[in-house]
Protein backbone atom coordinates (compact mmCIF):
# COMPACT_ATOMS: atom_id res chain seq x y z
CA UNK A 1 0.00 0.00 0.00
CA UNK A 2 1.27 3.55 -0.78
CA UNK A 3 1.30 6.37 1.97
CA UNK A 4 -1.52 8.87 1.74
CA UNK A 5 -0.70 12.25 -0.04
CA UNK A 6 0.87 14.87 2.28
CA UNK A 7 -0.42 18.11 2.94
CA UNK A 8 0.68 20.13 0.16
CA UNK A 9 -0.54 17.39 -2.10
CA UNK A 10 -4.04 16.99 -0.47
CA UNK A 11 -4.10 21.15 -1.33
CA UNK A 12 -3.19 20.84 -4.98
CA UNK A 13 -5.57 17.23 -5.10
CA UNK A 14 -8.27 19.83 -3.85
CA UNK A 15 -7.53 22.60 -6.51
CA UNK A 16 -8.00 20.10 -9.09
CA UNK A 17 -10.94 18.68 -8.61
CA UNK A 18 -12.53 22.09 -8.52
CA UNK A 19 -14.72 21.60 -12.12
CA UNK A 20 -13.20 24.49 -13.86
CA UNK A 21 -9.62 23.34 -13.17
CA UNK A 22 -9.91 20.01 -13.86
CA UNK A 23 -11.24 21.40 -17.69
CA UNK A 24 -7.38 23.11 -17.47
CA UNK A 25 -5.19 20.37 -16.28
CA UNK A 26 -6.87 17.34 -17.25
CA UNK A 27 -5.07 17.41 -20.81
CA UNK A 28 -1.71 19.18 -19.70
CA UNK A 29 -0.74 16.86 -17.01
CA UNK A 30 -1.10 13.62 -19.86
CA UNK A 31 1.38 15.66 -22.11
CA UNK A 32 3.60 16.41 -19.07
CA UNK A 33 3.38 13.00 -17.90
CA UNK A 34 4.12 11.16 -21.32
CA UNK A 35 7.60 13.38 -21.11
CA UNK A 36 8.37 12.70 -17.57
CA UNK A 37 7.55 8.87 -18.58
CA UNK A 38 9.94 9.05 -21.62
CA UNK A 39 13.14 11.21 -19.51
CA UNK A 40 12.60 8.54 -16.65
CA UNK A 41 12.78 5.46 -18.45
CA UNK A 42 9.62 4.62 -17.57
CA UNK A 43 9.85 4.93 -13.86
CA UNK A 44 7.89 7.98 -12.92
CA UNK A 45 5.08 10.25 -13.88
CA UNK A 46 5.14 14.23 -13.00
CA UNK A 47 1.61 14.44 -12.05
CA UNK A 48 1.55 11.12 -9.61
CA UNK A 49 4.51 13.13 -7.61
CA UNK A 50 2.76 16.28 -7.81
CA UNK A 51 -0.32 14.50 -5.39
CA UNK A 52 0.81 11.93 -4.49
CA UNK A 53 -1.52 9.35 -5.76
CA UNK A 54 0.06 6.49 -7.97
CA UNK A 55 -0.19 6.45 -12.22
CA UNK A 56 0.33 3.47 -13.94
CA UNK A 57 0.67 3.80 -17.77
CA UNK A 58 -2.23 0.99 -19.36
CA UNK A 59 -2.31 -0.11 -22.65
CA UNK A 60 -5.92 -1.92 -23.77
CA UNK A 61 -7.48 -2.69 -27.05
CA UNK A 62 -10.23 -0.40 -28.04
CA UNK A 63 -13.51 -2.03 -27.56
CA UNK A 64 -14.72 -0.52 -31.11
CA UNK A 65 -11.31 0.14 -33.13
CA UNK A 66 -9.75 -3.28 -31.77
CA UNK A 67 -6.37 -0.84 -31.81
CA UNK A 68 -4.38 -0.40 -28.95
CA UNK A 69 -5.10 2.16 -26.70
CA UNK A 70 -2.55 3.51 -24.64
CA UNK A 71 -2.93 6.27 -21.59
CA UNK A 72 -1.92 6.81 -18.19
CA UNK A 73 -4.63 6.01 -15.21
CA UNK A 74 -4.27 6.99 -11.48
CA UNK A 75 -4.60 3.84 -9.30
CA UNK A 76 -4.34 2.02 -5.95
CA UNK A 77 -2.10 -0.92 -5.41
CA UNK A 78 -3.38 -3.67 -3.07
CA UNK A 79 -0.44 -6.71 -3.05
CA UNK A 80 -0.53 -7.37 -7.11
CA UNK A 81 -3.89 -6.16 -7.56
CA UNK A 82 -4.64 -2.48 -8.97
CA UNK A 83 -7.75 -0.82 -8.65
CA UNK A 84 -8.54 1.76 -11.48
CA UNK A 85 -11.78 4.45 -10.94
CA UNK A 86 -13.72 4.78 -13.60
CA UNK A 87 -14.68 8.51 -12.34
CA UNK A 88 -14.52 10.44 -15.56
CA UNK A 89 -14.55 13.55 -13.22
CA UNK A 90 -18.41 13.19 -12.70
CA UNK A 91 -19.25 13.03 -16.24
CA UNK A 92 -22.65 11.50 -17.29
CA UNK A 93 -20.99 8.18 -19.14
CA UNK A 94 -18.03 6.33 -18.03
CA UNK A 95 -14.64 6.76 -19.80
CA UNK A 96 -13.54 4.78 -22.83
CA UNK A 97 -11.00 3.00 -21.07
CA UNK A 98 -13.78 0.99 -18.91
CA UNK A 99 -15.29 -0.18 -22.23
CA UNK A 100 -12.16 -0.81 -23.63
CA UNK A 101 -11.58 -3.08 -20.53
CA UNK A 102 -14.68 -4.22 -19.74
CA UNK A 103 -14.80 -5.48 -24.20
CA UNK A 104 -10.49 -6.84 -24.19
CA UNK A 105 -9.52 -7.47 -20.12
CA UNK A 106 -6.24 -8.45 -21.09
CA UNK A 107 -3.67 -5.37 -20.81
CA UNK A 108 -0.63 -3.82 -20.33
CA UNK A 109 0.44 -2.15 -17.10
CA UNK A 110 3.71 -0.65 -16.69
CA UNK A 111 4.47 0.71 -13.28
CA UNK A 112 7.74 1.78 -11.46
CA UNK A 113 9.87 0.66 -14.91
CA UNK A 114 8.23 -2.27 -15.19
CA UNK A 115 5.86 -3.95 -17.80
CA UNK A 116 3.44 -6.66 -16.72
CA UNK A 117 0.33 -8.32 -18.40
CA UNK A 118 -3.38 -7.87 -16.31
CA UNK A 119 -6.83 -9.04 -16.64
CA UNK A 120 -9.72 -6.34 -16.09
CA UNK A 121 -12.89 -7.31 -14.11
CA UNK A 122 -15.48 -4.78 -12.80
CA UNK A 123 -15.52 -4.90 -8.88
CA UNK A 124 -18.98 -5.56 -7.10
CA UNK A 125 -20.40 -5.53 -3.91
CA UNK A 126 -18.23 -5.59 -0.85
CA UNK A 127 -15.27 -5.81 -2.96
CA UNK A 128 -16.11 -2.51 -4.61
CA UNK A 129 -16.75 -0.70 -1.33
CA UNK A 130 -13.18 -1.63 -0.47
CA UNK A 131 -11.81 -0.28 -2.91
CA UNK A 132 -14.09 2.37 -3.66
CA UNK A 133 -13.29 3.39 -0.01
CA UNK A 134 -9.51 3.59 -0.45
CA UNK A 135 -9.77 5.74 -3.59
CA UNK A 136 -11.94 7.96 -1.33
CA UNK A 137 -9.18 8.21 1.73
CA UNK A 138 -6.36 9.26 -0.89
CA UNK A 139 -9.09 11.61 -3.04
CA UNK A 140 -11.46 13.38 -1.59
CA UNK A 141 -12.64 14.26 -5.08
CA UNK A 142 -14.48 10.88 -6.32
CA UNK A 143 -16.93 11.62 -3.65
CA UNK A 144 -17.39 14.93 -5.50
CA UNK A 145 -17.23 12.73 -8.65
CA UNK A 146 -20.13 10.51 -7.76
CA UNK A 147 -22.56 13.28 -7.14
CA UNK A 148 -21.69 14.70 -10.45
CA UNK A 149 -22.19 11.80 -12.12
CA UNK A 150 -25.65 11.10 -10.10
CA UNK A 151 -27.36 9.05 -12.59
CA UNK A 152 -24.56 6.07 -12.69
CA UNK A 153 -23.07 4.54 -9.90
CA UNK A 154 -18.95 4.79 -10.74
CA UNK A 155 -17.02 1.62 -11.49
CA UNK A 156 -13.80 0.39 -9.97
CA UNK A 157 -12.07 -1.78 -12.36
CA UNK A 158 -9.87 -4.64 -10.54
CA UNK A 159 -6.53 -5.68 -12.50
CA UNK A 160 -4.62 -8.90 -11.64
CA UNK A 161 -1.91 -10.18 -13.23
CA UNK A 162 -1.89 -13.29 -15.74
CA UNK A 163 -0.61 -16.14 -13.77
Amino acid sequence: MQPHPNRFQRGLLWLFMQRPVTAIITPLLHRVDGLFWKISGGRLFFSSKLVGIPAFRITSVGAKSKQPRTLVLYGFSENEKIALIASNFGQAHNPSWYYNLKANPRCQVQWKGASLEYIAREAGGQEREKYWNLAVSYYKGYELYQIRAARRCIPVMILEPVK
